[in-house]
């Protein structure tokens, strides 16, 4: 299992949580027998992902960059510690005008924040409601599918509306809505997240991603490259896009 970074810079108010998450690790290791009771497509998937012995790690540290679209689409890098079902960490740096705008976005402890700074100095933006809370319970839900071994012990059911991961965060369940291709590559997900697409009211709307490209990182497979955003689906998907980004990185424990 690898070493986790120290928090970066953009998330020194939130190291506390940072270092939480990357706290487990785990001697269990992947056999296909572990995933034989799944639904096919969860089995194909789980099977292609994971080699033969490969560590089950709970946890994953994610070097990224990409675009976000604030107002124009922005560059961006970022560094995520995700713990499907516990939280995540998400700590970046885009560029405004030429300034830098650091901060981060977490799921933690039951309770979603953001926090946002020009320059590192000048607050931008802040919000830890209820309202953060929920849409950022649903993103850690989604993003469950960037770490395959963690949905190993996870529930999946699937009937003819298709095949769906349940998430239980702090004891509420989230239904994820999975896409597998027939050769078992992961092509996307959406469920129904609490938040406010461009221009509208907090709610709960369609929230998707597809997975454009994925890597083997030490024997396990994982999104590479992947597109997200609201309305997911529909006609205004190309409207509610707003995040594109592609793994450079990937540590396990």
């Amino acid at each position: 299992m690898s070493e986790f970074p120290s928090p970066p810079r953009s998330a020194r108010m939130a190291a506390k949580q940072w270092r939480a998450l990357a706290t487990p690790s785990t001697d269990r290791t992947f056999d296909a027998a572990m995933a034989e009771s799944l639904p096919d497509r969860a089995r194909r998937w789980l099977i292609r992902s994971i080699a033969p012995g490969a560590p089950l790690a709970s946890a994953v540290c994610l070097t990224m960059s990409g675009e976000i679209k604030l107002g124009a689409w922005r560059r961006f890098t970022a560094t995520q510690i995700l713990r499907p079902g516990v939280g995540f960490v998400w700590a970046a740096t885009a560029r405004v005008a030429g300034v830098p705008v650091l901060g981060f976005d977490r799921y933690t402890g039951g309770s979603g924040e953001m926090r946002w700074r020009l320059g590192g100095l000048v607050p931008v933006m802040s919000a830890a409601d209820d309202d953060v809370t929920r849409s950022a319970a649903g993103r850690l839900a989604i993003e469950s599918v960037l770490l395959p071994t963690a949905c190993v012990g996870m529930r999946w059911s699937e009937d003819e509306q298709g095949l769906r991961l349940h998430s239980v965060i702090d004891g509420h369940e989230n239904t994820v809505d999975v896409t597998i291709g027939e050769d078992g590559r992961l092509r996307g997900a959406q469920l129904q997240r609490w938040g406010t697409p461009p221009g509208g009211d907090f709610g709960l709307h369609t929230f998707g991603v597809s997975i454009d490209e994925e890597r083997d990182f030490g024997g396990v497979s994982i999104a590479s490259a992947f597109r997200a955003g609201w309305w997911w689906g529909t006609d205004r998907q190309d409207e509610g896009e707003f995040f594109r980004a592609r793994v450079s990185s990937a540590l396990f424990r």
